[in-house]
């Protein structure tokens, strides 16, 4: 997972030794038997093969996760699939295989991934205070390729102070993306993590066509009843990429998320909903959820955002003293291994960069003053928050950046500035959300950036060739986000903020800038209640932390009860099958199970991702779902058949096998 996703401290399955320390020794920042920088197994690092792969990976995994974080609120991470594709596929069609090529692969793969999680967490909103009908081509794209690029060129001159000098950063998923590739020499190793990959695809695949186009199945299950005059309501979606999600995630997360969902629809709906009649319960449920409950999210992500940056602040500090001292000690001979872009390069395209995002800013707003305070405060907390993301990406790796917490920081300084310098209405509110978009593409981007450099740093990699697949990747993924928008958008029941694709973190943001513009009334008195309930937590998670080893934390729980409740089960499915499948187990064997499992998890979330996209494009050009024909009992019958058959798949495609 990356950018949000709440995973665990030690992120998902990062191979760990028993006393805890981090493959330290097999996977240094020297590399053991590697050629020359440059020269790989394979030929040189840059070749064609790897270019055309990496950027195909990038469309692929960028689309995919457009899909993943508009319905989930979190995104998937391309880094250790694309790894174990790139070397699979070299060795199918080319008898050979190059880590060093793997490594490009994907780290061209995972810079266009990150870019999604970027735009989908606040393009939306432009739709959702009904100041775009439909998605703007030129206007997406600009922002997406602006934004990442920014990310690309503000994380090169951090790059020797984060990657390189800084002694102090494990980079939890930077290692564990190195181990896996060094992993992926063996044949053996290679055909296991295809087969989970290919079986989880065409689990996804079968699923969605199933439900989405032949109509045979329920896309989810639920009840509700009044008693007392109070409803109450459970349910859960029907989705292998939702329990995908919470074997990435792990249990401990999936609680988490189980609990805010708990919070909102299995005790908020009973409390604000009693007194009136009601001709459906199940229609009653949702409209509480979405016009109050939801709210209450709100306020709890709002606190849950501004208490991530609070928490890691001497880290923050830090990361700005190793910066500066950073700079005063590069007056040093570059190796050809240590060389990054050109600086003329680089200012060049941030030139080039800062341009568009004035003329967009000035598009957005027709005001001269709005537009340069705009671009201004882009710049600043984009590069502030590069070195945030880099530095907490360095911590606790890539899955734990939270991205949202940067991003309402920006929507609220922003906000506030063009408030306090008395810009107010649309132009205001437009304003404050493209800051939004750019500053939280360029955090996705920098973070993953600096994760990959991490990695092909302990493979022998050249930075400088990382640089432009990562420049590549960002530039082809940029031009699929707005037609992938679009087609979800426009081909799926109820829209993006709808129950199919519910967009939180676009909803809130939404919300934010409706509420600082003084163009939407907010219901401050349950963001109240929800900021309340957050700081709760907050001491809770606090006692717990210096009690016991389990932890509250917030974020993952006020998204929980900004989601439906229905995305909520079956991630803590997910859960609990990573649990029974790893207790008891040593931290190596651990590994193995865990890491296995996420690779067959990766497959059913781009699978299921990639035919609901597929679904949408043929809807847009005509071609509709065939419904099946079956009776309610018959339909029932199939749905709890499918969601039995669902969790036995799980169970046997990533239980231990042979001495595991």
């Amino acid at each position: 997972m990356t950018h949000d996703s709440f995973s665990s401290p030690t992120g998902p399955g990062i191979p760990t030794e028993p006393s805890g320390q981090r493959l330290s020794q097999s996977t240094g920042s020297e590399p053991d038997s590697l050629p020359p920088a440059g020269q790989g197994w394979g030929g040189g690092e840059l070749t064609v093969r790897v270019i055309v792969l990496g950027l195909t990976l990038a469309v692929v995994m960028g689309a995919a996760n457009v899909y993943v974080g508009l319905k989930a609120g979190m995104t998937v991470s391309a880094s250790i699939p694309a790894a174990v594709m790139a070397m699979l596929l070299f060795r199918l069609l080319f008898r050979r295989s190059s880590i060093r090529e793997a490594n490009q692969v994907q780290t061209c793969a995972s810079a266009g991934e990150s870019l999604a999680a970027g735009i989908i967490f606040t393009m939306p909103a432009m739709i959702l205070i009904q100041y775009w009908q439909s998605f703007d081509f030129w206007t997406v794209t600009l922002v997406a390729l602006t934004g990442g690029l920014l990310g690309i060129l503000f994380m090169i001159p951090m790059r020797r102070v984060f990657v390189v000098d800084n002694e102090d950063l494990p980079y939890p998923e930077g290692i564990a993306c190195a181990a896996v590739l060094k992993a992926g020499e063996g044949d053996s190793t290679q055909q296991s993590a295809a087969y989970g990959l290919l079986a989880g695809g065409l689990l996804g695949a079968i699923f969605k066509l199933a439900a989405g186009f032949f109509g045979v199945m329920q896309d989810s299950l639920q009840v509700a009843r009044v008693a007392g005059e109070r409803i109450f309501y459970f349910g859960g979606d029907l989705s292998p990429m939702l329990v995908a999600v919470g074997f990435i995630v792990r249990l401990h997360v999936a609680i988490l998320i189980f609990i805010g969902g708990a919070l909102a629809w299995l005790i908020g709906i009973p409390l604000l909903s009693g007194g009136a009649q009601y001709n459906d319960p199940v229609d009653a449920a949702w409209t509480i959820w979405s016009s109050e409950i939801r709210y209450v999210g709100v306020g709890a992500m709002v606190v849950g955002g501004i208490s991530s940056l609070f928490a890691v602040r001497a880290g923050l500090m830090a990361a700005v003293r190793e910066l500066s001292q950073g700079h005063r000690r590069r007056n040093t001979p570059r190796l050809h291994s240590d060389r990054d872009l050109p600086v003329s390069l680089i200012v060049i395209l941030g030139v080039v960069c800062t341009a568009l995002l004035a003329a967009l800013n000035y598009r957005f707003t027709h005001s001269v003053g709005v537009t340069v305070l705009s671009t201004v405060v882009m710049l600043a907390m984009g590069f502030f928050f590069t070195a945030v993301a880099s530095y907490i990406v360095g911590l606790v790796g890539n899955s734990n950046s939270p991205v949202s917490g940067m991003t309402i920081t920006a929507v609220l300084a922003s906000g506030g500035l063009l408030w306090l310098f008395s810009y107010s209405g649309t132009p205001a509110m437009v304003a404050t959300l493209g800051i939004a978009a750019v500053v939280c593409c360029v955090a996705c981007t920098s973070g993953d950036v600096c994760n990959d450099l991490k990695t092909g740093s302990i493979v022998g990699a050249s930075p400088f060739r990382q640089q432009i697949m990562q420049i590549l990747g960002v530039g082809v993924a940029a031009f699929v986000m707005a037609p992938v928008l679009t087609l979800l958008h426009e081909n799926t029941a109820g829209g993006i903020g709808g129950e199919n694709l519910p967009a939180p973190q676009a909803s809130l943001f939404a919300a934010l800038a409706k509420g600082f513009s003084g163009e939407g009334e907010l219901p401050w008195n349950l963001i109240g209640i929800g900021a309340a309930v957050g700081a709760v937590i907050l001491i809770i998670d606090e006692i717990l932390k210096r009690r016991t080893r389990h932890r509250a934390h917030l974020m993952p729980i006020a998204v929980g009860m900004y989601l439906p409740f229905g995305l909520a089960t079956p991630i803590l499915i997910g859960g609990v099958l990573a649990y029974l499948h790893t207790r008891g187990k040593a931290a190596e064997r651990h590994d193995r199970v865990l890491h296995r499992g996420i690779l067959f998890s990766s497959g059913v979330i781009a699978g299921e991702a990639l035919t609901a996209v597929g679904l949408a494009g043929l809807a847009a050009v005509g071609i509709t779902a065939l419904e099946i024909p079956l009776s309610p009992s018959t339909l029932l019958a199939v749905t709890l058949l499918v969601a039995t058959a669902i969790v036995a798949t799980f169970w046997v495609m990533t239980r231990p096998r042979g001495a595991e």
